[in-house]
């Protein structure tokens, strides 16, 4: 698709950073149709997925079967299980859907080319720089879980709470179980190596993928707030017919890309709330585990608990926090219609508002599994629930 050089680089602005971080997993949604190139994505995110299977979940859960009754154990194990199963989620339905998610990404490509005005783009470019500072800042925390995870255990350093049976003598990322003699050193180098790149496509994949839905619900939110301003313009029209026309149809056409939205994210999305529920209450767990052993206590053990709670808080924070801004934005449509000077229109035309108002008036969400809303009391009463669970974890414990 071509288009002037301005679009082009605002467009390349605003999903850079969304871009590489795709790119690196193959699943950056093109909508060219070259069946060649096609077929080489396909078969990149398959050997991302294998990876991702074979290198990081198989040893992990062979350890998890032949750890014995230790519930510490248990849990130290599960913080690498969980993330790693919920990558493979992401990958698995984000590549199912890809043609939805290139249909959304060709109505960008045409909301930059078809910003109308300065004012418009401005509020384009004022929506797009909210993603951008997002996606930055999950960089910032999972590359500091990252650098805990693999460099630690090369100077020596491992980051779980206590050794268990299934593990060998020299530190890996992952502490596993392996079918193979991995103490031996080309063996243990390329065990290393392996782990090192399948742990950077998992960053990649929860990074990513999740950063993603924030590009696609801010930028529907820009073209909300602009609808919005139409809506407030609409009586001071002389067309008043052929303005309340196209307004609608952009109002269409953005409740259709929300539900191509939450079509794609509401699975993920529910394997998130689990994850987040069970994870953000096993972090706490070890944390209070750790603070309670007087005799020692290990700052970079801390650390990598503190980086690893602060990151999912943050994520699930920001997933909800988007959906409570979605509603927002489509409120301020039903109120900007509200608003209208309806006693001053003709009155076929204020009619016509009348059916606006009604399906204006019923907000659009993001949900997780279609059961729960993505908004910020959502997130509140997760995280309450998630504390209580720590102390049953102490009580199953002692």
């Amino acid at each position: 698709m071509k288009y002037p050089n301005n679009a082009n680089r605002d467009f390349e602005w605003a999903v850079k950073l969304n871009r590489i971080s795709l790119e690196m997993i193959g699943l950056w949604p093109k909508p060219e149709k070259i069946r060649r190139d096609e077929l080489k994505r396909n078969l990149y995110v398959f050997v991302v997925l294998l990876m991702l299977v074979i290198v990081g979940l198989f040893p992990c859960t062979l350890s998890l079967l032949r750890i014995q009754q230790n519930f510490t154990l248990i849990i130290e194990q599960l913080q690498f299980i969980l993330p790693l199963v919920t990558c493979v989620i992401r990958l698995v339905i984000f590549w199912w859907k890809k043609e939805a998610v290139i249909s959304i990404m060709n109505m960008i490509v045409e909301d930059w080319l078809n910003s109308k005005n300065i004012q418009e783009k401005n509020i384009m470019i004022t929506w797009a720089q909210k993603p951008r500072k997002i996606i930055m800042i999950a960089y910032s925390i999972m590359g500091i879980s990252y650098a805990c995870v693999v460099v630690l255990p090369a100077l020596g350093i491992s980051v779980t709470y206590t050794r268990n049976a299934t593990d060998i003598n020299k530190i890996l990322p992952l502490q596993g179980y392996y079918i193979y003699d991995v103490t031996k050193t080309p063996l243990y180098i390329l065990t290393y190596i392996g782990q090192v790149i399948t742990f950077f496509f998992a960053v990649m994949a929860y990074t990513g993928i999740d950063n993603f839905l924030g590009l696609l619900v801010f930028h529907i939110c820009g073209q909300m707030e602009i609808l919005t301003a139409r809506f407030s313009c609409l009586s001071k029209l002389t067309k008043f017919r052929n303005g309340l026309e196209s307004c609608v149809r952009n109002h269409i056409r953005l409740l259709r890309a929300i539900a191509i939205v939450e079509d794609t994210y509401n699975k993920i999305l529910l394997a998130l709330f689990l994850y987040f529920g069970l994870l953000f209450a096993f972090f706490g767990f070890l944390l209070i585990s750790l603070i309670e052993e007087k005799s020692y206590v290990s700052i970079t053990r801390i650390l990598y608990l503190v980086s690893n709670l602060t990151n999912i808080f943050v994520h699930m924070g920001l997933y909800c926090a988007v959906g409570e801004i979605l509603v927002s934005q489509c409120d301020k449509v039903y109120y900007a219609i509200c608003d209208q000077e309806w006693y001053c229109l003709d009155p076929k035309h204020a009619k016509d508002l009348i059916f606006l108002m009604i399906r204006t008036r019923i907000s659009s969400y993001i949900t997780a599994g279609k059961i729960f809303p993505m908004t910020m009391a959502t997130f509140c009463n997760l995280v309450k629930t998630s504390v209580s669970y720590v102390s049953v974890m102490f009580t199953i414990k002692n």
